[in-house]
């Protein structure tokens, strides 16, 4: 063990990885600081490039990726209120707000701060708990999977703002949205009313860039004489204490380490990903809080949460890729192809026939994160100068970003068009006072949901499953008392709201 340890280390120290890794790590953070640009986007055009190197020297590069990708969504979170990539979506609940505020250096490395210590964490579990977590995932079954988006919808009770009815009605929304297009057992095209651009379906990124992206570009020329004026995004000085902010995060434990275990769960489960787990330890931060009024405004909790709980997800999903050969998302298969590109198999001997690469791969991550860290803090003054930037130069190419990325997915026309109705759709229920984050909510896990529950009923037709099964009804038991509490903490700010009031 000693040996492949020293063996793996040596390669992943040699300069010449050192060298591509950190430039791995800078086009992640590149890559994903701009809307419609998904770390799995930067993962496939680094593919290719590996192919000539050893087979631990283009994981480890891979890896950088990754792991800056992780991170690098929360640049345009916190500076424009756009999430960069999917996973970064709660952390705009609060980092957006604390940049406006005049704050967007602490914004930044609060986040940065979180995905680095989260990914720490994360890679610690991979090391001592990667057989029993990926063991206990592989066991679970559709029913189990279908039982924990349940209790992830009951995320839509926390998130639902000032109005319980606006909430859930934006929630519904999101689930309707999730459903036109091919469904995803039998392909056969549903809810697409003979309208050619709707048969494909709604990509889940062409309704994030629109809703988040263009609704908060359309709301910054709403005054048509800032724009002309050359007001900035942020007029207020800018302050960088990343090392004050250092100590903030570690002020706060309990939140880091939580949020890093739920992103290590969440990954371990296959198909789960960081957009689940960015919600997930966004809404236990905000049940878990003396304050929970206070999220949305601008805490820092909620930016280290929604950022330990994302970037954590990056070594949970390679639990169950080197434990038992099963991809944890997108990327971690991206992974697995480049593995068997070099003619290593992956699954369970993975670990027994390969040990120098595996633990190479457990050191690249540790190598990695700090290598995010270096990048960020020695860039950090350059991207914050975004937030001096003109409104009429910024938001244009925002735009363009956004444009191009959203073509990028499919190389289609008509997404363009669909991107402009869903953000001027976004807009409009901005203006309306709908809470967005429901409806991003609801299209995410609307498609998992609906998998596993038909994946279920077609393997066996009993509904009682679903309460039989222990693990799925504790589930279902979470998710009921979720609702529970979320209504009653809303119900006993109503009251206290009314008994206050002159």
């Amino acid at each position: 063990m000693l040996d492949a340890f020293l063996s793996g280390s040596g390669q992943v120290f040699a300069p010449d990885t050192l060298l591509y890794m950190l430039l791995g790590s800078i086009a992640g953070i590149v890559a994903a600081a701009i809307p419609g640009f998904t770390v799995t986007m930067a993962i496939v055009l680094t593919l290719p490039l590996t192919f000539a190197m050893d087979p631990l020297q283009g994981i480890a590069v891979m890896l950088a990726v990754y792991v800056g990708g992780y991170t690098g969504g929360l640049i345009s979170a916190a500076l424009l209120g756009i999430p960069g990539t999917p996973s970064a979506v709660a952390t705009t609940f609060d980092a957006f707000p604390m940049a406006r505020a005049g704050e967007p250096g602490r914004a930044l490395s609060l986040g940065i701060w979180a995905s680095f210590f989260g990914t720490v964490l994360s890679t610690v579990v991979l090391v001592l708990a990667a057989p029993p977590l990926a063991l206990f995932a592989v066991r679970l079954g559709p029913w189990e999977y279908f039982s924990l988006i349940v209790f992830a919808l009951t995320i839509v009770a926390s998130l639902v703002g000032r109005s319980v009815l606006r909430g859930l009605i934006a929630g519904a929304i999101g689930l309707a949205i999730s459903t036109v297009g091919p469904d995803p057992i039998m392909g056969r095209p549903r809810f697409d009313f003979g309208i050619e651009m709707l048969a494909p379906g709604l990509s889940f990124l062409i309704v994030l860039i629109g809703i988040f992206a263009i609704s908060q570009l359309l709301s910054e020329v709403e005054d048509a004489r800032s724009v002309r004026s050359g007001i900035a995004l942020s007029t207020k000085d800018i302050e960088f204490r990343t090392w004050a902010v250092m100590r903030e995060v570690l002020m706060r434990p309990v939140n880091l380490v939580r949020s890093s275990v739920v992103g290590v769960l969440v990954g371990a489960l296959p198909g789960a990903g960081g957009s689940i787990a960015n919600l997930i330890a966004y809404d236990q931060a905000k049940r878990g809080s003396k304050t929970p009024e206070k999220f949305g405004s601008g805490t820092p909790e909620g930016v280290v949460a929604s950022e330990a709980g994302n970037s954590a997800t990056a070594g949970g999903g390679l639990i169950p890729m080197i434990s038992l050969g099963i991809p944890g998302s997108a990327v971690d298969a991206i992974l697995m192809a480049s593995l068997m590109v070099h003619g290593i198999s992956v699954g369970p001997r993975l670990i027994l026939d390969n040990a120098d690469l595996v633990y190479g791969m457990f050191v690249a991550m540790v190598v990695s994160s700090f290598m995010m860290l270096l990048v960020c803090v020695v860039s950090m003054r350059a991207f914050l100068r975004v937030t001096e930037i003109p409104k009429w130069l910024i938001v244009p190419a925002v735009i363009v970003c956004c444009v191009v990325g959203s073509y990028a997915l499919n190389n289609r026309v008509t997404d363009l068009y669909l991107l402009g109705f869903i953000g001027l759709a976004g807009y409009a229920l901005r203006a309306l006072d709908y809470p967005l984050a429901p409806l991003v909510l609801g299209v995410i896990l609307g498609p998992i949901a609906e998998t596993n529950l038909r994946r279920a009923l077609m393997t066996d037709a009993d509904w009682s499953l679903f309460l039989t099964r222990p693990v799925s009804l504790l589930l279902l038991i979470a998710a009921a008392l979720s609702i529970a509490w979320v209504l009653w903490k809303h119900r006993k700010t109503t009251k206290n709201g009314e008994v206050s009031s002159p």
